[in-house]
């Protein structure tokens, strides 16, 4: 099966990235997860990106914070698709990630979840790989549904004993 590589720019962005990790887990999809600084060592990262191809990565993950250049520059490396994961910051609270991974230039362009959203890109990593994969899109689509099961019950919940008793049990 394909593999997903996992890059975060410092071990701070750990709990967010290993939501991502533990959805293509439940997938069984394997990955490569690892700490690079795009811009405090720029050698290790360029190596890495040129790498990941030949390891068999099929799509990326990148998460990063303010700057959070990580992303696009595996875009400008690694020819096949990036997911970019803009980190909540203590300063602008994650707008400036998402402002940095979003605004990609025309022809580098970076798939964007929320800000924070590890489980998010998970999914769509998966779904990606799904594309070329029909026993993994089988898999999809059941977590799919399984949410949505999830919903129909919370709705039938509510139904049954009100709102009030509801918020009680959260």
């Amino acid at each position: 099966m394909a593999k997903v590589g996992i890059v975060m720019g410092s071990d701070s962005d750990m709990p967010i990235m290993a939501k991502a990790a533990e959805i293509l887990d439940q997938f069984g999809i394997e990955y490569e997860m690892t700490i690079i600084s795009a811009h405090r060592e720029p050698d290790i990262f360029f190596e890495w990106a040129k790498a990941a191809e030949g390891k068999g990565i099929k799509v990326m993950i990148a998460g990063a914070g303010k700057a959070a250049h990580l992303p696009g520059m595996c875009a400008a490396i690694f020819p096949m698709p990036v997911i970019g994961i803009p980190m909540k910051t203590s300063d602008l609270g994650g707008v400036d990630s998402l402002y940095s991974i979003v605004q990609m230039p025309s022809g580098i362009p970076v798939a964007t979840v929320a800000i924070n959203g590890g489980a998010n890109a998970g999914i769509l990593a998966a779904k990606m790989l799904a594309t070329s994969d029909d026993a993994l899109l089988a898999q999809v689509k059941a977590y799919a549904e399984k949410l949505k099961g999830d919903v129909v019950k919370k709705a039938e919940k509510l139904d049954s004993i009100g709102y009030q008793e509801y918020l009680k049990q959260m």
